[in-house]
């Protein structure tokens, strides 16, 4: 397929794979470009971004999305100034990167979508980078330095042409890399007069020949009034699998005559001109080593450290190992029966099947986990942008980057957490003077940070500002009809409001947030991935959203307990201790709530068989088992249950796709005796009341061949 638009397979998958990376690239580029709002980058930052954008323009080259390509070319060359120290970062500089990362990341998208930008896009930025390049340039040519530098040959430009020679001996890898030596050549060609010899000496016999592999190199002699940087440029995307050296053999007696007419340049690919200086990498062949034997030790490029595979096979493959689990469970089962009547045991060797299944479930696990670091890193820059707009002081600390989740859940978190932080920004903080006025620092701080609890993790946003104005939110919930006028509601019911649909304490619509405008969007998004979120207020001090997401979306460890004659999956990390509770120890608050005490704490009994209305099973606590959970945000619930049937590794079953959803029910799995068990949602459990119930069951549940979950007649 060609840029036209023709069709091809081949194409379409390399182009999806460009953006892949690219969209990884950005992630990176934000990381580093965040830091610029406290400090100026250390070298290893500036080649970090550097290496961003050279990847990005390399890939858009090839695909021929010129405007990228030129837009990175302009902020390459200030970035290579920076490194090489010509220019120092100022704070009108770092404005400059940071505006520049948020138009790349634009072009990427616009290109990705196949949509086009105004003209003028990035005009103001490119304009920025240009002034900054000429100054300088003009900073450089007055030192003294600069006057012998000058006058060095490698940097002569428009005196005349020169005729330089360049040496090519690529790495045998070279075309595993997807090189074309040909495009280089022509891009060469572009820059003068091109003549070309070819060095064929390692070329083995037919026989012994790999097609796949690289054995020629080549010496070029160009007449050209161009630069040494400007040849340099050429290879800039091989200088690590070729050994390149350039040398300048003589200056043109007669220039107009070596110059090579408009009408007989050869044809060329050379990239889009701009009017920006052009910056490139230091003096390849200065940077590898010379000598017999150099160009096989500096052909292999660095070995890959991760490679890139389709969500979709990593599905198919957690699928087959939680299969597989689920195969081992039915035959430990099986043996286990077996030994009751042979009075045989096969111990050990289902001992190691047991572990090696686990250890095998973990490793493929582990592949969809991410830190949630690649959505933090974006909300320094959206703090930093609309306080700014705002005129407020605003400090973000975080924490718990490194916390990991599945990457499908990574994924949904970004839009959420956009949301969250601009409400607390907007609606949440106070203005300096009035923060001051309150008794408080003028500057105000929201707290972002990630934390495994239970088999969650807890995505926390908390700021120190106004807090909800109760009484505002419950007039405009009235005023809109979303409540009665006489209602009466708790505090915690009025803080609930803000997830309204439509729901807005705002006066007028702005385009940075309205405290509910696109909060029910973020509770229906969390939802989504089977997750909650949970408002806590304190007028004047502030307000804290607690995001409760799974930690996967495949698999658990969890507890067998056993309800009547039914059984289910109690997340083994949200277990805190189970117990028998003494007579004197249960007491009731009214009709409808009962608690336990333990070590001088009262703590709310769950009954899972009045919850569900479930026949046979033990209803006196005293009778039966205390299992103690932990809920999000510190709290503890006892669910009563007959007893404790064993720990297990449990493959979740989404029950969406064949089921109604059922409150306090999470998912299912399948036992190793092929009968399905609930998975029980613990947050929901705590907030339900035996006298809403849970939904009941027409029939028991059933499972079909592949694992599929489905309602009996």
């Amino acid at each position: 397929m060609s840029s036209d638009g023709s069709s091809g397979s081949e194409f379409d998958r390399f182009r999806v794979t460009f953006f892949e990376e690219c969209n990884e690239i950005l992630a990176d580029l934000e990381v580093h470009l965040t830091q610029l709002q406290s400090e100026a980058l250390d070298v290893e930052g500036l080649n970090a971004v550097f290496r961003a954008a050279h990847s990005i323009k390399a890939g858009a080259g090839a695909f021929g999305f010129t405007r990228l390509v030129t837009f990175t070319h302009s902020f390459e060359a200030l970035l290579d100034k920076l490194r090489d120290g010509v220019l120092e970062q100022t704070p009108q500089i770092s404005d400059i990167l940071i505006r520049g990362g948020d138009n790349l990341a634009e072009l990427v998208a616009a290109a990705q979508e196949e949509r086009e930008l105004p003209e003028d896009f990035a005009a103001a930025t490119l304009a920025d980078i240009q002034d900054i390049l000429q100054e300088g340039e003009v900073a450089t040519d007055a030192s003294p330095e600069a006057s012998v530098t000058d006058a060095a040959p490698d940097t002569a430009t428009g005196s005349g042409s020169a005729t330089w020679q360049v040496v090519v001996t690529p790495g045998q890898d070279l075309f595993k890399n997807a090189t074309e030596p040909l495009l280089l050549i022509r891009e060469l060609a572009g820059l003068g007069e091109l003549s070309t010899e070819c060095n064929a000496g390692n070329l083995p016999s037919l026989r012994r020949m790999d097609p796949e592999l690289s054995y020629l190199s080549w010496t070029f002699t160009l007449v050209s009034d161009c630069t040494k940087a400007d040849i340099e440029e050429v290879f800039e995307f091989v200088d690590d699998t070729c050994l390149i050296e350039i040398t300048q053999s003589s200056q043109a007696a007669n220039p107009d005559a070596q110059s090579p007419a408009p009408d007989t340049q050869p044809a060329a690919t050379p990239e889009p001109a701009t009017a920006e200086p052009v910056a490139t990498p230091q003096t390849v062949a200065a940077a590898k080593p010379t000598g017999p034997g150099a160009a096989t030790s500096q052909s292999k490029p660095p070995q890959a450290s991760s490679i890139r595979v389709d969500l979709n096979r990593i599905d198919r493959l957690v699928n087959t190992v939680g299969e597989l689990v689920i195969t081992q469970a039915m035959l430990s089962e099986e043996m286990a029966e077996l030994a009751e009547h042979t009075g045989r045991q096969h111990i050990a060797g289902q001992e190691q099947l047991a572990a090696l299944t686990r250890e095998l479930q973990e490793c493929v696990m582990a592949i969809r986990m991410q830190p949630v670091k690649s959505v933090f890193a974006r909300m320094p820059r959206l703090v930093r942008d609309l306080s700014g707009k705002l005129g407020k002081k605003i400090n973000l600390r975080m924490a718990g980057e490194h916390t990991e989740v599945d990457k499908t859940i990574i994924e949904e978190l970004a839009d959420p957490l956009t949301h969250m932080i601009r409400n607390s920004i907007d609606h949440g903080m106070e203005m300096p003077a009035d923060r001051v006025a309150a008794g408080k620092s003028e500057e105000g701080t929201i707290d972002l940070s990630a934390a495994h609890v239970g088999g969650n993790i807890v995505i926390s946003v908390m700021d120190d500002g106004a807090g909800i104005n109760r009484e505002r939110v419950l007039g405009k919930a009235i005023e809109k009809g979303i409540v009665a006028p006489d209602a009466h509601l708790s505090e915690h019911e009025i803080d609930e409001l803000i997830f309204a649909p439509g729901f807005s304490t705002a006066d007028s619509v702005t385009d940075i947030s309205g405290r509910g405008v696109g909060m029910d969007v973020v509770r229906r998004n969390i939802m989504g991935i089977g997750g909650r979120i949970q408002v806590t207020s304190t007028p004047g001090r502030g307000t804290r959203f607690n995001l409760l997401i799974p930690l996967t979306l495949a698999v658990l460890d969890g507890m067998i307990v056993a309800v009547g004659d039914q059984r289910y999956i109690l997340p083994i990390t949200s277990i805190v201790e189970s117990f028998r509770p003494e007579r004197e120890q249960l007491r009731f608050l009214d009709d409808r709530t009962q608690v336990v005490s333990i070590r001088g704490e009262f703590i709310r009994i769950v009954k899972l068989c009045d919850l569900f209305n479930i026949n046979k099973a033990v209803r006196d606590p005293a009778s039966g088992l205390v299992v103690l959970v932990e809920v999000a945000g510190g709290g503890k619930v006892g669910i009563t249950v007959d007893e404790l049937i064993g720990q297990q590794q449990i493959v979740i079953k989404s029950l969406n796709d064949n089921f109604d959803p059922v409150e306090g029910i999470s998912g299912a799995t399948i036992l190793g005796n092929g009968k399905v068990a609930l998975i029980l949602d613990i947050e929901q459990l705590a907030a339900m009341r035996a006298s809403n119930g849970g939904r009941h069951f027409a029939g028991e549940l059933g499972v079909l061949p592949g694992g599929a979950i489905v309602a009996a007649e």
